[in-house]
């Protein structure tokens, strides 16, 4: 088991956390608007920790530029169409959809990078992919009436969001693999890539456009847990994905990071007060089934 596999675990784990979290304030705000305060304060807690550490004396001009592109591409598009798609569909059914980013993932770096998996890797990576899939699909009771579970808004604009916020996902860790490579700092690279998709967004609002503006206005409540679910997700969560870029292949670390949806259930359960449908119990059984035959590849 090599640290890279845990740190995209430990990734999951921050946006299983993140995409519960999310719903709330989100719904409130809007996706625009959650997404432009959620970044602007995980920004701020980057750069106090880059001011302490020094660790941007190290960071040459030459990168700046790819984590500019990777921001745009994987935060500024890729968030905002998945927080508007998970206002659309709730959080369960916008998991499913963008966990396809590690099919993305993994087709880019065979088709680009030219990455490879053993036959145990790709048994596990298939079955923790159709593990994901089943436990989302197969995780609704019939008869549930909770908000998180209704439609709200376009189903079909919905998917194809959440579809985007998947491709681009994949797209932005491609770009960032090669200076990830160069082990440069992770703290450092995360606070580049939200620092210029918080600017994008400011942009957007300045030049007038509507959507960006906030749904409603912003409590103390709402920003509270904006700034929380910023820095589990964002902070820790795309600081450990870029730290397991370092050494371990886009594919498979999308593959490993994918399992958030699975890590969801057991939250969802505390917060709807009952337990997934037995279809996801399969589908978790196979995820585990399926990572296990990664991290002992």
């Amino acid at each position: 088991m090599a640290p890279y596999d845990l740190f995209a675990l430990g990734a999951a784990a921050c946006w299983a956390v993140g995409s519960v979290t999310a719903v709330m304030p989100s719904r409130h705000l809007g996706a625009f608007a959650f997404t432009r305060w959620r970044m602007a304060m995980v920004a701020v807690m980057l750069w106090s920790v880059v001011a302490v550490s020094g660790t941007w004396r190290g960071f040459e001009l030459s990168y700046w530029g790819v984590m500019a592109a990777s921001g745009l591409i994987g935060i500024f598009i890729g968030d905002t169409a998945l927080f508007a798609a998970m206002n659309r569909l709730g959080p369960r059914r916008a998991g499913v959809l963008f966990a396809t980013h590690a099919a993305f993932s993994a087709a880019l770096g065979f088709i680009l990078l030219s990455e490879r998996m053993s036959l145990q890797a790709f048994a596990g990576a298939v079955l923790t992919l159709a593990g994901v899939m089943m436990a989302i699909m197969l995780g609704r009771h019939k008869n549930e009436t909770h908000a998180w579970e209704l439609d709200q808004g376009h189903v079909g604009a919905g998917v194809a969001l959440a579809l985007l916020a998947a491709l681009c996902q994949a797209l932005g860790s491609l770009i960032a693999k090669p200076v990830m490579a160069l082990q440069v700092d992770p703290v450092m690279a995360s606070a580049v890539r939200v620092t210029v998709a918080t600017a994008a967004h400011g942009a957007l609002l300045l030049m007038g456009f509507q959507r960006a503006r906030s749904q409603n206005a912003p409590t103390l409540r709402v920003l509270v847990q904006t700034a929380l679910n910023g820095f589990v997700a964002m902070g820790l969560g795309m600081t450990l994905v870029l730290l397991a870029l370092e050494k371990g292949d886009v594919g498979m670390v999308a593959i490993l990071s994918s399992v958030s949806p699975i890590l969801v259930l057991p939250l969802l359960w505390f917060q709807l007060k009952r337990a997934p449908a037995p279809g996801a119990w399969v589908g978790a059984m196979l995820t585990v089934v399926g990572t296990g035959l990664i991290l002992w590849r």
